[in-house]
């Protein structure tokens, strides 16, 4: 037919016939352009399908500058070739065929590479294959993959099945926490996730409050006393392995009965997989012939709450590359993106309720944004929703009618740009070109009664994903990337003649830090070096033009938000190089120690 006067033909065999040549052409090593090393193994590949297949190669791709002859290397020490060979084949032909021995490193490569249709797929498959026998091992493996999903579905598995799960060799081989509770008569030992919660929290206890190492726990026994009601032993083989991808998962997944005064658990602490042990024992002021049942003495039923009570409360939504700001004394953290989407949520930290409460969201999803206070208000500009180029279009927060109000747009698309305020001016400084790659050094500001932007002097170095913040009325910005290189150079703006001037370099170059001012000097914490996310703190004293190192975090965090409240210094969300974060946790500069506690933040 030719409607219109066009002539139409679809050629159904086309699209099958061309990629079945392609994919011929890559194994032949025929007009390919990218050379893949995996642990000592080439494989070859055309840039442009592999590109369009997988967005982690697409950035490197964009990132490489000056290809080895004419050809890209892209090297893999920590993949399977076979694994990654299957995924060459589903680039070229949509096709993913695996043996079911490699499945679990086609779905490790799919990680690495982003291929999420191909984790689920993978994960759906090993969810199909599961049995008593192998619960244990693919909860472990989807621990380390940090795959939330997997891991619920599979932990709901474990708890329809732990008596056959029990029984397992992979089970038995765990490592086993013993304790005891102290009994009385009347009263029946609980085998509740309750009673659990108090386990856990106890365990919690002793390894921040003590500063036990949670294998020490497992290995030391200790008698039991009078009104201490737990006592740590050892039951079995210990070979405890801390999933480093996480370490802050405490979690009570399973439990059940063995004999009238015992029970088995099946917990996560501290990232470790490992079976407690709860029995009961006759209390020695009770005659021999009593009931046994929980000690209610003081100790147990008045103990202070319970520590995970005293962690800081973590927010609804895990949020990195999100806007953090003070306002009235509260934590307002905005947007920033998790593994689904681009956020509009606002959250905000009371710390007199140690709560986190919705205010209005905003009217565009974004992340990779700055966010900064104005005569107070909130304001947000720039930043990326997820979907379409960078966004030039911002916004301002009216806490008192609870709502956002457009703002007038940028001259120029910006993801990644610092914004501060200064002088009664929003200052928009870097970020990225629209293609999102390499940095610029424009520096923009905004008067909010004329509702005009300015340009100002530009930057010495280009950057983006830069630490930006006012100190004593100038505009400090810091690290950052020029392309993809982390920088650990900073500037210096100074308002009055309009000009930017180096100062003393970060003593470790980084990119998505967080940066506020605290006790007159500048704080950053956390990032990216180019490798990993990082935990360290460095300040500047601008009186002494230097950078010092201070005490780490306890997690790494990149693209995280800072702040002070209520006189503290406040690290929240972020990446921690495997985990999107909801978590937080406070500086104290006595200790020069950080804490995800809600004592320090509620000292002063």
């Amino acid at each position: 037919m030719t409607p219109n006067g066009y002539l139409i033909f679809e050629d159904e065999s086309f699209l099958d016939s061309t990629v079945a040549k392609m994919n011929a052409l890559r194994k032949s090593g025929q007009f390919c352009d990218v050379r893949l090393l995996v642990c000592g193994h080439e494989l070859m590949a055309h840039k442009a399908v592999l590109a369009c297949c997988s967005p982690c190669l697409f950035e490197i791709f964009n990132a490489d500058t000056e290809p080895h002859g004419g050809i890209s290397l892209v090297k893999f020490d920590d993949l399977n070739p076979d694994a990654v060979e299957i995924l060459l084949n589903y680039a070229y032909t949509a096709q993913l065929k695996a043996d079911k021995d490699l499945v679990r490193d086609v779905y490790s490569a799919a990680k690495r590479l982003k291929l999420d249709r191909v984790k689920q797929i993978c994960g759906d498959y090993l969810l199909s294959k599961m049995d008593s026998q192998s619960a244990i091992s693919y909860r472990n493996f989807a621990s380390s993959m940090a795959d939330g999903r997997l891991l619920g579905k599979i932990d709901g598995y474990i708890q329809d099945h732990l008596q056959e799960i029990s029984e397992q060799d992979d089970f038995l081989k765990l490592p086993r926490l013993k304790l005891e509770v102290m009994l009385e008569e009347n009263l029946n030992l609980p085998g509740n996730g309750k009673l659990y919660s108090k386990v856990i929290s106890w365990v919690q206890r002793s390894l921040w409050k003590n500063g036990d190492p949670l294998e020490k726990l497992m290995e030391e026994k200790k008698p039991p006393r009078e009104r201490d009601e737990m006592s740590p032993g050892t039951s079995g083989s210990l070979s405890p392995s801390i999933n480093q991808f996480n370490k802050h998962e405490w979690k009570y997944i399973a439990s059940e009965k063995t004999t009238n005064n015992a029970y088995l658990c099946l917990a996560v602490l501290r990232g470790m997989l490992c079976v407690i042990s709860l029995h009961g024992r006759t209390s020695p002021h009770t005659s021999p012939s009593a009931t046994p049942c929980v000690l209610k003495s003081p100790s147990f039923e008045t103990q202070p709450e319970v520590l995970q009570e005293k962690l800081l409360k973590p927010m609804h939504y895990a949020r990195s590359g999100l806007g953090t700001a003070e306002l009235d004394g509260k934590l307002i953290a905005a947007g920033g993106y998790n593994r689904e989407e681009c956020l509009r949520t606002v959250e905000c930290y009371d710390p007199k309720k140690d709560c986190w409460t919705f205010i209005a969201p905003m009217r565009t999803p974004r992340a990779r944004f700055q966010m900064a206070v104005l005569m107070g208000e909130l304001y947000v500009m720039g930043g990326s929703n997820g979907h379409s180029d960078e966004l030039s279009c911002g916004e301002m927060y009216n806490p008192k009618a609870d709502e956002w109000i457009q703002l007038p747009e940028l001259r120029t698309n910006r993801c990644n740009a610092g914004v501060c305020s200064l002088q009664n001016h929003l200052f928009v400084v870097g970020g990225s070109d629209p293609c999102g790659r390499k940095g610029l050094k424009n520096c923009d500001s905004f008067d909010p009664v004329t509702k005009m932007w300015t340009s100002c002097a530009s930057l010495n170095i280009r950057r983006h994903q830069a630490a930006v913040c006012e100190l004593n009325g100038s505009v400090f910005v810091i690290g950052g990337a020029e392309s993809w290189n982390c920088l650990n150079s900073v500037e210096r703006y100074n308002p009055e003649n309009n000009t930017w001037t180096l100062v003393t370099p970060m003593n470790v170059a980084r990119r998505g830090a967080g940066v506020a001012v605290y006790e007159g000097k500048l704080f950053v914490v956390g990032g990216f070096d180019g490798s990993h996310a990082l935990r360290c703190v460095e300040v500047y004293d601008p009186a002494k033009n230097e950078w010092r190192m201070l005490g780490s975090m306890t997690s790494a965090r990149s693209n995280a938000g800072l702040a002070v409240l209520n006189g503290v210094l406040c690290a929240v969300g972020g990446f921690d190089g495997n985990e999107f974060l909801n978590t937080m946790e406070t500086y104290d500069p006595e200790k020069n120690e950080w804490s995800p506690f809600i004592e320090a933040l509620t000292k002063n």
